[in-house]
């Protein structure tokens, strides 16, 4: 059996959608904080039971007869996301899977300026000393999030962030997607596994795109506080970009 935790929320209930078009519903189980919430999951012969993070025997129970179990990171900021995640490591060695997958991020390292990637490090050192088998997912920054750090940029027609450097920014959807391919399939992925788009691209680039897009000019402003608060305006470089 294949047990997914945090099933009601967007990225692994996605990857339990994706799963139910590949083995069948009976083989796979989902561990969340509200089973009524995946009450459509039920409905199709999916196992649900009530797990989390902070009940390790409840969260055992949830992984009972599982072969797999993928666990998702903790997105609670006020939370100490490591402990959280050793207690859903500890279940699953206690529960006797054989195999734990866990949702990471790309550029996973102790010594990260972006604080969750060390955490991500520090979860998969734990991994690494479980003594099961285990993968880790390291997913690209969400494409989602554009939505908020680009700002109103169809409005004023300009993008105004920090200087920045190319991102491969990745559709949640496709981590899903890729999560159920490497959980329902044959081939074993040992340790980390870097799951993001196939380019990466600056705001600069993504001005140029959306300039495309809505058929008007949407300039790239920098800001920066070298000497104070300023910003200085360039325009969106043009290029061809392929999907």
């Amino acid at each position: 059996m294949i047990v997914v935790t945090g099933a009601t929320g967007a990225l692994n209930g996605a990857t339990v959608e994706h799963l139910l078009k590949r083995v069948p519903a009976e083989q796979i189980g989902v561990s969340v904080r509200d089973a009524a919430k995946a009450q459509h999951f039920a409905d199709r012969g999916v196992r649900v039971r009530q797990g989390s993070y902070e009940d390790l025997a409840a969260l055992r129970r949830s992984f009972e007869g599982a072969d797999q179990v993928l666990l998702v990171s903790s997105n609670d900021p006020h939370a100490d996301a490591v402990a959280l995640h050793r207690v859903g490591i500890e279940a699953v060695v206690a529960a006797g899977a054989r195999r734990i997958l866990y949702t990471s991020h790309q550029g996973a390292g102790t010594d990260s300026p972006f604080h969750p990637a060390r955490d991500h490090a520090a979860t998969e050192e734990i991994l690494a000393g479980s003594g099961v088998a285990w993968t880790s997912l390291r997913n690209g920054f969400y494409a989602h999030s554009l939505g908020w750090l680009l700002g109103p940029w169809q409005q004023t027609g300009t993008i105004t962030a920090p200087s920045d450097g190319p991102v491969s920014w990745t559709d949640r959807a496709d981590a899903a997607e890729a999560a159920a391919v490497i959980l329902a399939g044959d081939r074993t992925f040992e340790g980390p596994v870097t799951l993001t788009a196939r380019q990466a691209v600056t705001f600069d680039d993504i001005a140029a795109m959306a300039s495309k897009i809505s058929d008007r000019e949407v300039k790239r402003v920098v800001r920066t506080t070298r000497s104070g608060s300023r910003t200085r305006s360039q325009p969106a470089r043009r290029r061809r970009w392929h999907g």
